[in-house]
């Protein structure tokens, strides 16, 4: 693997695609922090080396060119507090401003460009757009996992300016070393958790992981297109009617390879989605009419517990229940809890996935797992068995 030790920055100038993707309050400050820092020991290796820094992100979703409420400006403070100096700022990301502060750097110091998805030319992966950015540096440094999935021009087009001086970051190459371990590199008995809403998002990962794994809990949402295409009564829970034959074609492939699939067999029922709903206790296959599952009930939480504390490897992607309502959060609590416990015990556990890294944030146990990944759609398609354009471009 291509990695920042692998260069002496002195007296070089780097440009660095980061994730600074990080959500803003009403008042445009940062209300999460944690993909700037995660970015920060890249930035100062290339500071302590002698180098300086040119850093490039997106943020939100611009629709048509500059939008004050998306403008990396918003950052800029926060990320010299992080680094302990004055971050240069340029009004563009390949104007004149961008231009003359990028040939003015000295080592040491740090310039930060607009959004990058100001320009259309990002997102459509212009080889123009990505040259004016890569002649803004000597060397050019990926360390935006999440944004590895996509061919755009500052992912992955921009690297091809940069064919002998081009490499991961630090968050990169542990991002893909850790998905690694449970993709590849892995200690036995290896269980996965998956959950969310919909077994369509989650299909291509099942299948990569059937042959990998020993055990395979399926929760949430997800779980009731099995159950129903068991036969099971699940009255208005979530259900993907297009996907129970895909549901039974995992369950037999599944006993076909050996691996254990582990689906919950109760449930807490509510009656409306709402957090202060009427709420049972009941079989996962025997939701009444008019009821819909919004959590696994505490057998199923339990019986998941001893499988991940046996585990050597955990992988979890999808929360067990609608755990943003405290009255159903106790699943997904629990199978927290057990990463937790087989983290303790020199096991390796991964939480990926949007959804599992706000709940795992949400419990306070993000520190207490072995890795939280950065990337959403990112780790998907690479779990999936996908090349990832971002990783290909600087392997290549």
């Amino acid at each position: 693997m291509k990695t920042l030790n692998g260069i002496h920055f002195n007296g070089k100038r780097a440009i660095m695609r980061v994730d600074f993707n990080v959500p803003l309050n009403k008042e445009l400050q940062i209300t999460d922090d944690s993909r700037i820092r995660a970015a920060i020991p890249s930035i100062k290796k290339i500071l302590n080396d002698g180098g300086s820094v040119i850093v490039m992100s997106h943020l939100g979703r611009p629709k048509d060119g500059p939008e004050d409420k998306y403008s990396l400006r918003h950052i800029k403070n926060h990320l010299g507090q992080l680094l302990g100096l004055e971050v240069k700022f340029a009004d563009d990301c390949i104007g004149e401003s961008a231009r003359e502060l990028a040939a003015g750097l000295k080592p040491g110091e740090v310039l930060l460009l607009e959004n990058l998805r100001f320009y259309k030319q990002e997102e459509k992966g212009n080889e123009e757009f990505a040259e004016k950015l890569a002649q803004l540096a000597d060397v050019y440094v990926n360390d935006a996992f999440g944004t590895a999935h996509r061919a755009h021009a500052s992912t992955t087009i921009i690297a091809k300016f940069f064919p002998n001086a081009k490499t991961f970051g630090y968050l990169m190459e542990e991002e893909l070393s850790s998905i690694d371990k449970v993709l590849k590199d892995v200690s036995r008995p290896y269980a996965a958790v998956i959950g969310g809403a919909k077994v369509s998002s989650k299909i291509e990962i099942l299948e990569n992981l059937l042959d990998k794994v020993d055990d395979l809990i399926i929760g949430g949402g997800m779980m009731f297109t099995f159950i129903k295409a068991q036969g099971g009564q699940i009255g208005n829970s979530l259900v993907e009617e297009d996907f129970l034959g895909h549901a039974i074609e995992i369950m037999n492939k599944a006993k076909e390879l050996g691996v254990t699939l582990h689906l919950a067999n109760d449930a807490i029922a509510a009656n409306a989605f709402a957090n202060d709903a009427e709420q049972m206790e009941c079989p996962a296959n025997a939701i009444p009419e008019g009821w819909l599952g919004l959590d696994i009930g505490p057998k199923s939480a339990s019986a998941f517990r001893k499988v991940i504390e046996k585990s050597k490897t955990v992988l979890w992607n999808g929360p067990m229940g609608v755990f943003e309502m405290e009255n159903f959060a106790k699943g997904t609590k629990e199978v927290a809890e057990a990463l937790v416990k087989t983290s303790e015990n020199g096991g390796f556990t991964l939480v990926g996935g949007g959804d599992s890294v706000a709940a795992i944030n949400q419990f306070g146990y993000a520190g207490r797992v072995s890795y939280v990944s950065t990337g959403g759609g990112a780790l998907l398609e690479y779990m999936e068995g996908k090349i990832l354009p971002g990783v290909q471009a600087i392997l290549d």
